[in-house]
């Protein structure tokens, strides 16, 4: 409820949350013991593979291609993929992959692939690749990925059976997958908005001017037959076979220009357009976009054709992949300038540059821990995406979570919390009597927050960022032995459900932006992550719950003992009841388009 939680409760973090009753023991009591040890424990869609590195499926150090682990990747998932939808299915595409160690000649290679959530004829597949020594018995991770899979069948249109997530990990992957498959869709249109609305700055200072490569002489083309080999039993060429190929050409690429054996660090989002078929040529090009100081970026492009009298050219394909060069000691070597060619040479260049600022807000906002996200991120229109995504997926996996223990329960209200490492979160929950289309309408508009939260004394509403995300400044009043009052910058994020039993979803976080710096007049607050999720009961029926998590750090608003801590958010809490209960039939005009 509150966005500061309050400092008091550091005195007694053993004490206040002693002898309490573990939600998930009251729901899932003796679930545990019905399921046998063993394979029963396994989810049914889960895949593994595991493979020897023989010589022949390594390059010229000796080291697994990752051309070759690609296809293994892309089979483990798509077996995985067939087993849930029951027929075959096509890889549509793969997000960014990030290679953190190299596989040797003699070890193996284990991948683990089930899928995380269905959709209507698509379904999103969590791959894990880990290496194994079998000498010493040491594993290392080499990589994760997800992948998209469409099903099909030639004479029917296929409808998915969704999945039922068992595990706390597998309850978080579902959720997620809506969230990660929004980002997916909008992945073009970010790189676009970011080229026409904000200034990529180059950085000489990083450049190589004594060395110069023309991107021209980096440019490679091959093309490739497809056999049956290369195909599955519909024909269809397999997306690890063309990803295969795309590795080969970008590597020859960046040997060009580096004039030595790269190494292969991320691969960024595969999209395939559409497919190819037993029989058709595959024509390969890769040109290095943009070298950076200690690395560079490879564009791969795979068109297809028949031979026909007058063959139609198909765009199956593109991707980029970031090459690294490493010294005897594994450290990345200072690479040559790129000079691009002007017209589409220069976009190329200017491109890269955009994605590699997008590669590392990615990195930095979605791809680290919850714990390693700093408190407030600063937003600008490069990041907004991965932090309303951030924003949101927060939320969802703390609601994931199976380990929140109930505190106490007023007049049918509960409220559970949890404590996980330097995190102390608190989830309340009710039942109101108001359409939960209606609930969401309301709650999600925060300036009427006011009007049934004291801990809100104004809210301004400073941006209108897109149709669901919103950045406000929230001024709290003056509280306990607080001299002055707290102000808060927040991004709000809202969606719809996805499926039938998905929540409405409010997220908030802290955001910092230029234009609101911290003042005198203020003691500037945080919050990593709260918001509400609204569940449909019943015509006319929603429970609703509200989740906030805060560190011990930034606790400012909580009573020293559960009595207290109850009494507090159970006021509040009704308040918000009786406000959805008065304005059941009001429609905020701001909101009714949603």
């Amino acid at each position: 409820m509150i966005q500061n939680v309050g400092s008091h409760l550091r005195r007694g973090f053993a004490s206040v949350f002693s002898s309490r009753t573990s939600r998930k023991s009251i729901s899932h009591a003796g679930s545990e013991g019905a399921m046998a040890d063993g394979e029963d424990d396994r989810n049914p869609t889960e895949v593994q593979m595991s493979q020897l590195v023989l010589p022949c499926h390594t390059n010229q150090r000796g080291e697994l291609s990752v051309g070759q682990l690609l296809k293994w990747i892309d089979t483990t998932a798509c077996l995985s993929a067939e087993r849930h939808a029951g027929c075959p299915c096509v890889t549509a595409s793969m997000d960014d992959i990030y290679f953190e160690h190299t596989i040797s000649v003699g070890q193996v290679v284990n991948i683990k692939a089930k899928v995380n959530r269905a959709f209507n004829s698509s379904m999103e597949v969590g791959i894990q690749v880990a290496s194994e020594d079998l000498c010493s018995e040491k594993q290392w991770t080499v990589c994760k990925a997800l992948a998209t899979f469409v099903a099909h069948q030639q004479l029917s249109k296929v409808k998915l059976k969704q999945i039922t997530p068992r595990t706390e990990e597998e309850k978080m992957e579902h959720s997620v997958a809506a969230e990660r498959r929004r980002m997916r869709l909008v992945y073009a249109d970010t790189i676009k908005d970011l080229l026409a609305n904000c200034t990529i700055k180059d950085d000489p200072e990083s450049r190589d001017y004594s060395r110069t490569v023309p991107a021209e002489k980096t440019r490679v083309e091959s093309v490739e037959l497809v056999l049956p080999p290369h195909a599955n039993h519909q024909g269809n060429t397999f997306g690890g076979q063309i990803m295969a190929w795309m590795e080969n050409v970008a590597t020859i690429a960046a040997s060009r220009l580096c004039r030595a054996h790269p190494t292969l660090k991320a691969i960024e989002m595969f999209h395939f357009r559409g497919p190819s078929q037993v029989g058709d040529r595959l024509v390969l090009k890769a040109i290095v976009n943009n070298a950076f100081k200690h690395s560079m970026e490879v564009g791969v492009c795979v068109e297809a054709y028949r031979q026909e009298a007058n063959p139609h050219w198909r765009h199956i394909n593109s991707a980029f992949m970031t090459f690294v060069v490493l010294d005897a000691d594994d450290q990345p070597q200072k690479l040559p300038w790129i000079q691009p060619q002007p017209g589409d040479g220069e976009r190329r260049y200017r491109e890269a540059q955009a994605r590699k600022k997008i590669r590392l807000d990615r990195k930095y906002i979605v791809s680290c821990k919850q714990a390693e996200v700093p408190l407030s991120v600063p937003w600008d229109p490069s990041n907004q995406v991965y932090l309303s995504y951030n924003n949101v997926s927060a939320l969802k996996v703390l609601v994931a979570k199976s380990n929140w223990v109930l505190s106490s329960e007023i007049n049918q209200v509960h409220l559970y919390t949890l404590e996980e490492d330097k995190f102390l979160s608190f989830h309340l929950e009710m039942l109101v009597h108001v359409d939960a289309a209606q609930t969401f309408l309301l709650l999600s508009d925060l300036q009427r927050r006011p009007e049934w939260d004291k801990h809100y004394r104004s809210v301004e509403l400073v941006q209108q960022v897109d149709e669901d995300d919103a950045i406000y400044h929230v001024v709290s009043p003056v509280l306990g032995s607080d001299a002055k009052p707290q102000d808060f910058v927040i991004l709000a994020s809202r969606r719809k459900p996805c499926d039938n039993g998905d929540p409405y979803i409010i997220a908030m976080r802290s955001v910092t932006l230029p234009t609101h710096p911290e003042t005198p007049e203020y003691h500037r607050g945080e919050t990593l992550c709260s918001g509400f999720c609204l569940w449909r009961e019943g015509d006319q029926l929603t429970k609703v719950s509200y989740y906030n998590q805060a560190t011990p750090g930034f606790l400012n608003y909580v009573t020293s003992n559960v009595t207290g801590l109850s009494s507090e958010f159970y006021s509040t809490f009704k308040a918000c009841e009786l406000f959805l209960l008065d304005n059941r039939n009001d429609l905020a005009p701001s909101l009714q388009t949603l």
